[in-house]
């Protein structure tokens, strides 16, 4: 029997693979065994060629060769991990090769990136698919045992190959169309565009917001209180004048009231459901602070290094139920901290079998997120992987608990032809609130969605018995003066919930889950994408918010709707998950994207909108970002001249002498998975010429940024520091 090639995704990925499936020899960019050989990518190893190395013409900027409508984009090798490559390449195509298993991450990139490797590679050779959701010991070994059809995959592979192409051709086509015109470095994209049109919109609601004043009457009835309330104002407890608000306090103080009614009534409130990656992203952005790449790249590391989570990058809230008795053995080998909370959960030493917990039909590639059934000792995780584990495990906990049962209590009392609403509410049953303190960060996102709704949670306590006919007098009446609010900004969380809707505001989980599928980007991309509006200029984070910047409003303001609606934007994704299900055919699809980007060049070519960019984002005569503005960072040396000092803009920095091209682009090394590059980071770079840090390693030589992840000697970015047109795109 010959030799089985297994390429994962990562090196980490590749070694806890090896080391299950018993590889330990050595070689060059793999490890080998008696039956398999495991080699790994570092990411993307393969990509879409640039226009210019379609066609020299395509090198110039200009509308004569727009729109850009290739029938096939051919693929390349990425030249920094050109030498990975053809370690895979070299082994996949030997003689004693018989097949391979892709092992990939298992999800729509994970499988680009091994067919890209494939299909460059010129492999015809039979090929599996490994599909785990952890990477447990077990769980790796249970993979190989059911290991899958490469051709189970197709829809997926067919569906990632389309989102590959349609963000080609809408990026390179509206990109060049937009810069062209409005002689400013411009990135146009099919998701990043609608994502920033969604935090443009925000803004402008906020800027246009006219506050209204109004006031609020309270009565005192001794033993209550009550809010005066009138369907003729809206909201019903805000009255417009203050004289009114002061001839209402004074005519019912001191009067006999009334208990015109009071109702109580049983009310249930079911436990949360489990984790996706966007619910995730959104509870740690609002009760830690994390922002939705933090969390994600907090989650993959408590997945890949600790073993702890399950695959993040998920899109359902759901388990299997052939998942059942992992988590009864998951809640066992839980760390002894929460050991006082597993008999909630686990009644007779069983789960309680829920729809809104255990449903397969709303199982996708993958699970809910929950802990893995293997013992950890958070001790040996960070400060922040504690904190998301903590949120993940108490999460799995509640979600089986019975639900909190409480009595709400609404009493309607009149004084002088005024009436007044008070509630209350009495907890019976704490249910899985009795898993702190995911109650109380539950409760404070909750009540933070209105102003009426907070009221209400203000007035809600214990009671007297009350019925109706039951008479007070007013003891005391309180008048209160404010006024309305705009709305929030947005922060990653609400941004997450809007890019998951499509930017319809919906708080509904069962609405939002209808959603499912047709939002913009993934889970798996969401984070990404906010990432690159701050990258690009076009948004920035301050505290927790975000906010459009005016280069993002502007941008916003010279785009036809088609291209910055979220909802073409969500047909578009609904579209790709339908060729996922081989309910839609590949190439309709593209034929859509070109018949919008020609669109979007003609619209560029013809539209007149007077909006202007600052002038330190226009271009040079070469296509280069004027260096006239910007601030001098004193102290430094330029890596290339050595003349020069280096000067920081919205997206690089570069050199004051004339004539030396040296440009540092702060999002060079992201794109590879690297750190966004800072001014504290660059001096250090300059520094030292080589810097470790958390992730991985970045060094300076000879003209050459570069980084290595831990565990590789492979760069996964690799830039040149002078500039190079199609870097900046």
């Amino acid at each position: 029997m010959g030799r089985i090639v297994v390429i994962a995704e990562k090196p980490s990925v590749g070694r806890d693979i090896a080391r299950v499936i018993g590889c330990r020899e050595r070689g060059d960019g793999c490890l080998i065994g008696e039956k398999y050989t495991v080699t790994w990518a570092v990411g993307h190893l393969v990509t879409l060629v640039e226009p210019d190395e379609l066609d020299e013409k395509y090198k110039k900027w200009s509308f004569s060769t727009l729109p850009i409508l290739p029938e096939e984009i051919p693929l390349k090798v990425i030249r920094q991990t050109s030498k990975q490559f053809q370690i895979i390449k070299k082994l996949i195509n030997d003689g004693e090769t018989d097949s391979l298993i892709c092992a990939t991450d298992a999800g729509r990139e994970g499988e680009l990136i091994f067919r890209y490797i494939y299909e460059k590679a010129g492999c015809r050779k039979p090929f599996q698919r490994l599909w785990i959701s952890s990477m447990t010991d077990e769980a790796i070994s249970e993979g190989f045992r059911s290991i899958r059809p490469g051709e189970d995959y197709d829809g997926l592979y067919a569906s990632a190959q389309c989102r590959s192409k349609a963000d080609w051709l809408v990026g390179m086509n509206a990109s060049r169309a937009f810069t062209l015109k409005y002689d400013t470095l411009l990135s146009v994209g099919r998701v990043q565009t609608p994502t920033l049109a969604i935090l443009v919109k925000r803004r402008k609601e906020i800027e246009n917001f006219q506050p209204q004043d109004f006031c609020t009457v309270t009565a005192g009835f001794g033993d209550y209180s009550g809010v005066c309330f009138s369907e003729k104002w809206d909201p019903d407890t805000h009255i417009p004048l203050r004289a009114d608000a002061d001839a209402i306090a004074a005519a019912v103080k001191g009067k006999t009231a009334e208990v015109l009614s009071a109702e109580t009534t049983r009310k249930t409130e079911l436990p949360p459901q489990l984790y996706d990656l966007t619910s995730l992203q959104r509870d740690a952005n609002r009760m830690l602070g994390f922002t939705a790449d933090k969390t994600l790249k907090i989650a993959q590391s408590l997945y890949e290094t600790h073993k702890a989570l399950t695959y993040p990058r998920t899109d359902s809230r759901y388990l299997p139920p052939d998942m059942i008795p992992r988590v009864v053995q998951t809640m066992k080998m839980l760390p002894q901290s929460y050991q006082a909370f597993v008999p909630g959960a686990l009644r007779d030493g069983k789960i309680p079998v829920s729809r809104r917990v255990i449903d397969a039909s709303k199982v996708t590639d993958h699970h809910a997120i929950i802990p893995t059934n293997k013992r950890v000792d958070p001790s040996r995780f960070s400060a922040d992987e504690q904190k998301l584990y903590d949120l993940v495990a108490r999460r799995m906990l509640a979600a089986f608990y019975p639900a909190c049962e409480y009595d709400a209590t609404r009493v309607v009392t009149r004084a002088e032809g005024y009436d007044f609403r008070t509630s209350g509410k009495v907890i019976l049953v704490n249910g899985w609130r009795d898993v702190p303190p995911l109650a109380e960060g539950l409760a404070k996102g909750r009540a933070s969605g209105s102003r009426k709704k907070q009221e209400e949670e203000e007035e809600a306590g214990n009671l007297p018995p009350l019925h109706a006919g039951d008479t007070r007098t007013v003891r005391e009446t309180k008048v209160r003066e404010d006024k309305t609010r705009p709305p929030a900004p947005h922060t990653d969380a609400s941004l997450l919930l809007a890019m998951e809707t499509a930017g319809k505001e919906l708080e509904d989980e069962e609405l939002v889950r209808q959603m499912k599928g047709s939002g913009i980007g993934t889970p798996a991309t969401r984070a990404a994408i906010i990432e690159r509006l701050l990258q690009v200029g076009y948004a920035q984070r301050k505290g927790k918010t975000l906010n459009a910047t005016d280069k993002g409003v502007r941008l916003i303001e010279i785009m036809p709707g088609e291209i910055s609606s979220p909802e073409m934007t969500g047909k578009w994704e609904l579209a790709l998950h339908q060729i996922t299900d081989g309910q839609q055919d590949p190439e309709r699809f593209l034929e859509g994207i070109r018949r919008m980007c020609s669109f979007l060049v003609n619209y560029a070519r013809e539209n007149q909108a007077p909006v202007t960019f600052p002038a330190e984002e226009r271009r040079g005569k070469k296509g280069r970002g004027s260096r006239a503005a910007g601030t001098v960072l004193e102290g430094t040396v330029c890596p290339l001249c050595g003349k020069g000092k280096l000067r920081e803009s919205p997206l690089a920095f570069s050199c004051t002498e004339t004539g030396c091209k040296c440009t540092v682009w702060k999002d060079m090394l992201s794109r590879g998975n690297g750190p966004q590059i800072t001014e504290k980071l660059l001096r250090l770079i300059l520094e030292k010429g080589r810097v470790k840090g958390s992730t991985g390693t970045i060094e300076l030589k000879e003209g050459w940024l570069r980084f290595y992840p831990n565990g590789s000697e492979a760069p996964s970015a690799s830039r040149s520091l002078i500039y190079e047109k199609k870097a900046a795109k």
